[in-house]
């Protein structure tokens, strides 16, 4: 198929770009910066330089492209993590999923192609009321305050793709190249403490499994709404006291809930304490995913040996 990879520069992109190369796809990938064309060249794709958040820039670069399908990955997330206001953080990335969404299916729309695929989001983020695990079929969570504008734009994505008859990948929170490093940093620093009791629960991904869920949701013309996660939804108290042994770092330390409010923020303290895992148990049996990683523990080891 001919394949549009808007945001194919970026750290799933650039994981995605190359398994559908290897499965015979044409890739178009685009990027917000020239100077990284070169990289898109290597990657197996024809690079061509698109702003997601104009809508003339969209529609040129999906016309000129003809592709089969379109793959919306485009995010743009401030490399200074700002924990206390996520959606300052994240400004620029919901509007990419509100706007920048639109633009793209209005452009499928005029170049009348049938299939979508889109980014979303699912770890800790899951609905705070029942287990700590979720399906697809329990409601998101509609956001702390100060990350409201956040959990509007993942609804927005969510419903605009699923009415277009496409398919939503809740991606966890990735690890792999280009992003265990600006995990790793500040654990090693002893800058990412356990809050409370560590209970809220977190699901990762692998970036490379991030990718080889979204080539057969393209490949099998995926619709609705997909948990991209691997097998072992798990609570903070687990995964960073592992993840710091695996960095060779010191245990972390345990901030009260009451001291790390004002420190960290609301959205940080909720996400540690009360966040909702995600089940994957639909992805692998619609889609037939299967994980290379199916647990954050092997993939740590491994990212950081």
């Amino acid at each position: 198929m001919r394949v549009f990879v808007a945001g194919g520069a970026g750290v799933v992109g650039r994981r995605l770009v190359p398994q559908l190369v290897a499965r015979g796809h044409q890739v178009t990938a685009t990027t917000t910066s020239a100077a990284k064309l070169g990289l898109l060249e290597q990657l197996g794709a024809s690079g061509v330089v698109m702003d997601g958040l104009d809508a003339v820039s969209v529609g040129e670069a999906v016309a000129e492209a003809r592709p089969d399908v379109i793959v919306h990955q485009m995010t743009a997330i401030a490399p200074k993590p700002d924990m206390k206001h996520p959606d300052r953080w994240f400004a620029t990335t919901n509007r990419l999923r509100t706007e920048g969404t639109d633009h793209l299916l209005a452009a499928a729309e005029a170049s009348g192609i049938s299939h979508f695929v889109a980014q979303s989001y699912a770890s800790w983020n899951g609905i705070r009321e029942g287990g700590w695990v979720k399906t697809e079929e329990d409601p998101l969570d509609p956001g702390a305050t100060s990350a409201r504008k956040g959990a509007e734009a993942i609804r927005h994505v969510e419903d605009v793709v699923v009415k277009a008859g496409g398919a939503v990948l809740r991606y966890g929170w990735f690890y792999g190249p280009g992003a265990t490093d600006d995990l790793v940093e500040p654990v090693r620093k002893r800058q990412f403490p356990l809050v409370g009791g560590g209970t809220g629960y977190t699901s990762w991904v692998h970036l490379d499994d991030a990718a080889s869920a979204t080539v057969l949701a393209v490949e099998q013309q995926a619709r609705g709404v997909f948990n991209i996660v691997d097998d072992e939804p798990a609570p903070v108290s687990e995964w960073l006291p592992y993840l710091a042994a695996c960095a060779g770092a010191k245990r972390p330390m345990r901030v009260p809930e009451w001291l790390a409010r004002p420190l960290a923020g609301e959205w940080a303290v909720t996400m540690m304490t009360e966040g909702r895992g995600f089940s994957n148990a639909k992805a692998r049996r619609e889609l037939g995913w299967r994980l290379r990683y199916p647990s954050w523990r092997q993939g740590f080891k491994e990212e950081l040996a």
